[in-house]
């Protein structure tokens, strides 16, 4: 492993990450992003036809105007778009180097505060941006039988689901949109949800269309129910009524994604000792009780993950490289 000195390293190469690199880079502040996937790894991940609920100007960073077909863009259209983004700006991105740890470093030992190892190399900076985003660690069932093959917590694209026994887990805007692709391209679809209706969050022009399909029967949907056990052939659901055995072929578990927090406290970062478990930080500067450690993006809201999206996120760049500029030497002239 290569050992080598960077003022800023900046972890995750999604939209927040890369709106701090263009930040650092206006200001003249040397950076490295790493990503541990591809750029703009969760938006990657996201299902093959998916419409963002924002719209295109929402999601620019860098004053890069987002131009798409319609005013809400497309997966494929957003994957474009920043990816030309980092051309533009020429962003410095490993891809595909996870950030195993941050540790401090004892002063005077080393150049820069902290010691970043990665899966690939050594870095020693004076500063840290996390902006790791929340979606890498689904929240699971753990009910007997999710860990069969037939189960996952991420959903693609429709055709794979054609002719089978689906059931989908949840009731939000991926849940909702799984159940109603997979249902379309002629999958038998039914809907496991815990509550007693679909989700309030759920995008407007969708929500009528899978009440309209629960109500005339096309998509079957227990309400106020959960899973109890998965079998290689049938899934049994605990609902109102008792248990009912239904059979399947595959269940789509869409439950919700946790940030990893146990890199936070890896770190040294403080969390609240509720159930959220939001991080400290200065809501002024972004930075954390770590002093050179700064969080950027959803991963600010601890499993909180519905407050903070991309379009009010953005700001947190320029909020945090203003605080970084004051102790980081900047390269001189343009």
């Amino acid at each position: 492993m290569q050992s080598a000195f960077i003022p800023l390293i900046i972890i995750g190469g999604g939209p927040i990450g890369m709106a701090c690199a263009i930040e650092a880079h206006n200001n003249k502040i040397p950076c490295l992003v790493i990503e541990k996937g591809c750029l703009v790894n969760s938006i990657y991940n996201y299902p093959a036809n998916m419409t963002f609920f924002s719209t295109s100007e929402r999601l620019e960073i860098g004053n890069i105007p987002f131009v798409s077909n319609q005013p809400k863009p497309h997966r494929s259209e957003a994957l474009e778009y920043y990816r030309r983004v980092a051309d533009t700006f020429k962003l410095p991105v490993h891809l595909f180097e996870k950030v195993v740890s941050v540790k401090k470093i004892k002063p005077g030992t080393t150049p820069g505060r902290f010691l970043v190892t990665t899966s690939k190399s050594k870095y020693y900076c004076n500063n840290v941006i996390i902006a790791t985003g929340f979606y890498d660690i689904p929240k699971l069932l753990n009910v007997p039988g999710e860990e069969l093959s037939k189960v996952t917590h991420y959903y693609n694209e429709p055709h794979f689901y054609a002719r089978q026994k689906v059931m989908v887990v949840g009731a939000q805007n991926s849940a909702v949109d799984a159940a109603l692709e997979t249902w379309r391209k002629g999958a038998d679809v039914t809907m496991v949800i815990k509550d007693n209706e679909i989700g309030k969050r759920v995008k407007y022009w969708v929500r009528p269309d899978i009440i309209n399909r629960i109500e005339e029967g096309a998509i079957k949907a227990y309400f106020n129910s959960t899973i109890n056990e998965i079998t290689p052939y049938k899934v049994k659901i605990n609902a109102p009524n008792g248990i009912i055995e239904v059979g399947n072929d595959w269940v789509i578990a869409l439950t919700g994604y946790s940030p990893d927090l146990n890199f936070l406290t890896n770190c040294g970062i403080r969390l609240s000792n509720d159930e959220v478990k939001k991080p400290y930080y200065n809501e002024v500067t972004h930075e954390t009780n770590i002093t050179g450690i700064y969080l950027a993006g959803v991963i600010c809201g601890g499993n909180n993950t519905h407050r903070l999206f991309i379009e009010n996120s953005r700001e947190h760049a320029i909020q945090i490289i203003k605080s970084i500029k004051k102790s980081v030497k900047v390269l001189p002239g343009k």
